[in-house]
């Protein structure tokens, strides 16, 4: 296990990086419009996309919806990370009906006894991995314009609650659990609000794991639309540079390499900082 310096030296870290969330990009300032402005210049088939995707993310935080990933290749990884670097991990085991045999089915795997650097590592190998694919599939949806950007916007929302789920497993973290994609949702949110809206964020996931706090942001979040209006306006403006064929590869790449990669230091973060606190108060 870390010891209390590490855990101090690390949570020390992760407040410098909230601190320091203030720099945003061109089109995130731009998407600080005024909605009703964005309305008028936005196509009717991008906005109509968009909200079917937050529909989705509304589905998500109610049953799970379609976005749940396999914990067992997020526990493989992390173990083949904590075999290299000299560790061992927990895995729960279960019974198979099939064949009446015990197998390691990774149900929710446990890293009490793996340090920050093991599950930092293997967060930051997930991390690179989702952005490179990100930007390879932004250049190819941005290929057409208008008629491939449709499928594009569901794939990047799909792709980063996947990968936020990841970095909660990578955290010790079970997705499955409703207070859990609430917190997701939160970081979802977060990787794109302004400085304003962030400062609300930490402060509303202050100690979340006390279950009347839990109770307070769950309640919240029955008003998830209203939440991710911020959302919608700088996911709009990133998808309307996409919007212009063979001009639109470039954009769609950066875009898309970018959200996963903000989305994905977010949730790596956050959960850390979840994490390093629980560990200090024992």
């Amino acid at each position: 296990m870390d010891s209390r310096e590490t855990l101090d030296r690390e949570l020390e870290q992760i407040l410098k990086w909230e601190k320091g969330q203030k720099d945003l990009f061109i089109w995130d300032k731009i998407g600080r419009l005024p909605f009703a402005m964005l309305d008028k210049v936005m196509p009717k088939a991008l906005k109509q996309k968009i909200g079917d995707s937050l529909n989705e993310v509304g589905q998500y935080v109610q049953n799970g919806g379609k976005f749940l990933v396999q914990k067992k290749k997020v526990a493989e990884l992390l173990r083949e990370e904590a075999i290299q670097s000299g560790y061992s991990m927990k895995a729960d085991t279960s019974y198979d009906e099939q064949d009446g045999e015990a197998k390691d089915t990774t149900k929710i795997h446990s890293v009490e006894g793996l340090p920050l650097e093991v599950l930092d590592r293997t967060a930051d190998s997930i991390t690179d991995s989702r952005t490179r694919f990100a930007a390879a599939q932004g250049a190819a949806t941005g290929i057409g314009g208008i008629v491939t950007i449709a499928a594009d916007i569901p794939m990047v929302m799909g792709l980063s609650l996947k990968v936020l789920q990841e970095m909660a497993l990578c955290y010790g973290y079970d997705p499955d659990e409703p207070q859990e994609r609430i917190f997701i949702v939160k970081c979802l949110q977060f990787s794109s609000a302004d400085i304003v809206g962030k400062k609300a964020i930490i402060d509303e996931l202050a100690d979340y794991d006390n279950p009347d706090k839990q109770v307070e942001v769950i309640s919240q979040m029955q008003g998830w639309r209203e939440v991710f209006n911020s959302y919608s306006e700088s996911f709009g403006w990133k998808k309307l540079f996409q919007l212009i064929p063979i001009a639109g590869m470039v954009f769609g790449s950066v875009s898309n390499k970018n959200t996963i990669r903000d989305v994905a230091e977010a949730g790596k973060m956050l959960y850390k900082k979840r994490l390093i606190l629980q560990r200090l108060s024992q």
